[in-house]
């Protein structure tokens, strides 16, 4: 009987170790049940079908590539895996432009990360939430916003400082100080959470 007779109810921390193991069912399995948020989380940051597939290819040959060290008690599969997209599809913008995303794909992550808890989930926001974890989400949004929307253009946007700065218009220190007090008071609010072991309201 194979391993992964029945890959696709297997959970998803077994498909990932059916994949690093080169099992066929489970690589096949895993494509099919993330193939899909892979995708569109790839056109939302690259805009481009024809690169977001090219995209979603490399990305499932990376996460074969390191599938063996992959570790669920850091991470879900899928979280892991849309780190692994967002990683690509930034790979893949810079290659064809020398500003890692478009202005315009930045406002939308900016504005999709900081809205409003009331607002309805789109799927632009489920797939950051998924990436990012609602926990940082919500630290991200108890910063001042000048510090959040650099920290977002930097860690989500995959942008430079000096990108940083061009895209709010402000001198490259300035954009540097956001961005470091931002990322300081994030990794402040993470271990007070973990001293509470209360994520924040």
């Amino acid at each position: 009987m194979e391993l992964f007779s029945r890959a696709d109810r297997a959970d998803d921390a077994s498909l990932v170790a059916g994949f690093a193991l080169g099992d066929e069912q489970a690589a096949v399995a895993f494509v099919r049940r993330f193939q899909d948020a892979v995708y569109g989380l790839a056109l939302s940051v690259t805009r481009d079908s024809a690169l977001a597939e090219d995209v979603s290819q490399e990305v499932f040959v990376r996460a074969w590539r390191a599938a063996g060290s992959y570790d669920a008690r850091r991470a879900s599969a899928l979280t892991w895996l849309l780190t692994i997209t967002r990683n690509a599809a930034i790979d893949a913008v810079r290659a064809r432009r020398p500003v890692p995303v478009l202005a315009e794909t930045l406002e939308r992550l900016l504005d999709v990360t900081l809205r409003s808890e009331g607002q309805s989930q789109s799927p632009e926001r489920l797939a950051l939430v998924s990436l990012e974890s609602e926990r940082a989400v919500q630290r991200l949004r108890g910063l001042p916003v000048e510090q959040a929307r650099a920290v977002a253009l930097a860690v989500l946007g995959g942008c430079t400082a000096q990108e940083v700065g061009r895209h709010e218009d402000i001198p490259l220190g300035t954009a540097k100080t956001r961005i470091r007090t931002g990322l300081r008071k994030l990794r402040e609010a993470s271990k007070e959470e973990s001293r509470d072991g209360t994520p924040p309201r």
